[in-house]
């Protein structure tokens, strides 16, 4: 393998010039760039990361940590996040938690070892110490999706308050009346933020939410699947069931299936997190929408001002309600479960000085 001193050889420059050639600092003259350059070529060199790293006291390389890496929304938000990231010069180490929190901690204290430049997190749980003491040792980081309350990290997400009011409009002018929800894990911001922006619609129009209607789940196919047997169990099932995830929704509607139900005839389905996968079950189901690809996008960008000493922004986007068949409306209404392409979500952003 070629080495510098034998592309500055090459070239007829001093090692020193070749190093700036390759860091594109302007002090070199054209003639010179352009030797370097076709000897580069030539020898076919590659510069040294590891050695550049300590040099320059930065890796170029990003860490991502999500929830759980077989979930749709998270493989989409992890593929913009490492779209955005190469499109800034960084390259991005991915750790999958499992909805685990030792296993979150022990992928950012992996991490943190490497020496990433920044770190992208989406917590498990809250009470993270190792996340905590990172954060308030100044590491560069970035909560998305997910965020841990009162720790001054950028946060970037997505506002689903106004999409779950939409929901239980839309569920209440079809007609329906007894709703429940499968709650995501209390210890998360999405699963706590949910079930009470659901409350909150319910109250709005004066329907009521008993205890029997509140299903707790885990974020996983199997939690869904469970609630949902518990409530068809009731002696007075929902008309409704509400997934607070789209994996919880395939589990209930695994579970719908089982007892020989229909959808919507016998009991309706809604969910959030809209996937590709919603438009292709039947029906195809109702669900809110993330803006999921230009929040990798906007956490990449704050994570990247934070590294390269400028203010970063938290941002938070608005969710939307896909109205498809699973909940009872004619076929006329269906709408596309696309991200919209020419215009995003306008985001709201606010200054943070973590």
């Amino acid at each position: 393998m070629a080495s510098i001193k034998d592309v500055a050889a090459a070239a007829g420059v001093s090692v020193a010039t070749v190093s700036r050639v390759l860091n594109d600092h302007p002090s070199v003259s054209d003639d010179a760039r352009a030797r370097v350059l076709a000897a580069v070529q030539e020898l076919g060199y590659r510069p040294n990361a590891v050695a550049r790293s300590l040099r320059t006291d930065q890796t170029r390389t990003l860490g991502l940590v999500i929830s759980d890496v077989l979930n749709p929304y998270f493989t989409e938000l992890a593929r913009s996040v490492e779209e955005e990231a190469r499109a800034h010069g960084y390259s991005v180490i991915i750790g999958n938690a499992d909805e685990r929190p030792e296993l979150q901690d022990h992928h950012v204290r992996t991490l943190l070892d490497r020496r990433i430049d920044g770190l992208l997190v989406s917590p498990t749980d809250g009470g993270s110490p190792l996340m905590l003491d990172a954060a308030r040792a100044g590491t560069p980081m970035v909560f998305v999706d997910r965020w841990i309350p009162g720790v001054d990290v950028p946060v970037v997400r997505s506002d689903g308050r106004a999409a779950v009011r939409d929901l239980v409009a839309h569920l209440h002018g079809l007609g329906h009346r007894r709703l429940a929800i499968i709650a995501g894990p209390a210890a998360t911001t999405t699963g706590s933020e949910r079930v009470e922006a659901f409350r909150e619609a319910m109250a709005e129009y004066g329907l009521p939410l008993p205890d029997a209607y509140i299903g707790q789940g885990d974020f996983q196919a199997e939690s869904g699947r469970r609630a949902t047997e518990r409530f068809l169990d009731l002696a007075e099932p929902p008309e409704v069931v509400f997934a607070a995830d789209n994996l919880m929704a395939l589990g209930a509607l695994d579970a719908i299936r089982a007892r020989g139900l229909r959808v919507p005839e016998d009991i309706a389905l809604a969910a959030f997190d809209d996937i590709r996968w919603f438009v292709h079950t039947d029906p195809p189901i109702t669900a809110v929408a993330q803006p999921t690809g230009e929040l990798g996008r906007a956490a990449v960008r704050a994570l990247v001002d934070r590294i390269e000493g400028r203010p970063p922004q938290s941002v938070t986007l608005p969710a939307r309600l896909v109205v498809r068949r699973s909940c009872g409306e004619p076929a006329s209404q269906e709408q596309t479960s696309q991200e919209p392409t020419s215009q995003e979500p306008s985001p709201v952003t606010n200054r943070s000085q973590s």
